[in-house]
């Protein structure tokens, strides 16, 4: 390596494991590229050449994976670690790398490559939670940081995880926190990107109806405020909503103005995909028939409800009903008493 202070660690994807194990080496796709070696060693000469390659691919795309490209050609080193996750066995593969990048003109695919010693293959099992999902993303070639100690120390011959105290695993709550937060941030960017303005409206009323309401969307334009009106049954009270998809906090002026637009046994929803300002807040504190819901509360909600949702609005969210470990108390007091 060129800094021998720095362990580097690298994880990478594929979807031909035999070649990987078979050959001792890693490679990535990107075959209509021809050959990356060719390319000025900056990161602006990769994306030109894929925004040139790839002519529909979105701005995002091309830094993604022009970085990775880049990162392939010009930042992993001989003498960086690899650690790539079988399919085939359900191994987790360690290696060194152990040649520059080179391009194989005859292979029909994953033509960019480089040479591997692979050091040790191990059940995913030996690896905590952590570990685990930080090498499951979604990229095919990342670098691996928050995890990349716990890899190296399987190669140096201890018995023991550091990360795995009296067979608990301590990485566990975190991880399924970072997994619940990263399906937040799932939910409401789709929600902000595809629900903007009156499609939310309908989006929120069928939550709505979800959650046991009867709700009349009002006419576009003409609403006076008020953007839906709920009932639980027949009788009052009456819950007027608004909502909105604006960007900004809402302010407390907003609120007032919603408050203006009721009557008498009128109950309120407050709706917005971002939060409120502190004297929003306020105002929502005095004024308790009014429910301020922002961001995060309407993905909560999202989330409990979401089996009820109408079929179109689950296709906006995509999601599949998966279990994640949580650490029981009986761990969490094992632990403590260890500390």
């Amino acid at each position: 390596m060129d800094n021998k202070d720095e362990i580097r660690v690298w994880g990478i994807h594929t979807k031909d494991d035999n070649l990987f194990l078979q050959n001792n080496l890693i490679a990535i796709g990107w075959e209509e590229m021809g050959d990356i070696g060719k390319i000025t060693k900056t990161r602006d000469a990769f994306k030109s050449e894929y925004a040139k390659v790839y002519k529909d691919a979105s701005t995002a795309s091309i830094a993604n994976c022009a970085g990775q490209l880049y990162r392939f050609v010009c930042e992993m080193q001989c003498g960086d670690y690899v650690v790539f996750p079988s399919k085939i066995d359900r191994k987790i593969n360690i290696g060194k790398i152990e040649s520059d990048f080179y391009y194989d003109a005859d292979a029909k695919i994953y033509n960019q490559r480089r040479k591997v010693k692979w050091i040790k293959h191990l059940p995913r099992t030996q690896f905590s939670q952590g570990a685990l999902y930080e090498i499951g993303a979604a990229q095919t070639l990342f670098s691996v940081k928050n995890f990349s100690d716990e890899f190296i120390f399987t190669l140096s011959g201890e018995s023991s995880n550091p990360y795995l105290v009296n067979g608990v695993d301590i990485t566990v709550q975190s991880t399924a926190d970072e997994i619940n937060q990263t399906t937040k941030d799932y939910i409401l960017k789709s929600l902000s990107k595809d629900l903007k303005g009156y499609p939310l409206e309908g989006f929120v009323a069928n939550l709505l109806e979800a959650m046991g309401y009867n709700t009349t969307v009002s006419k576009q334009g003409g609403d006076s405020g008020i953007d839906i009106i709920a009932y639980k049954d027949e009788l009052p009270p009456r819950i007027l909503v608004q909502v909105k998809s604006l960007n900004k906090d809402i302010t407390e002026t907003i609120i007032q103005s919603f408050k203006g637009a009721m009557s008498v046994g009128d109950y309120g929803l407050f709706v917005t995909l971002s939060d409120y300002t502190a004297n929003a807040k306020k105002y929502l504190d005095k004024n308790p028939i009014i429910k301020g819901i922002n961001g995060y509360d309407l993905v909560d909600l999202v989330l409990k409800y979401y089996d009820k949702l109408d079929e179109k609005y689950q296709k906006y969210i995509p999601l599949k009903m998966v279990y994640i470990p949580i650490m029981n108390s009986d761990d969490q007091l094992s632990l403590s008493s260890d500390d």
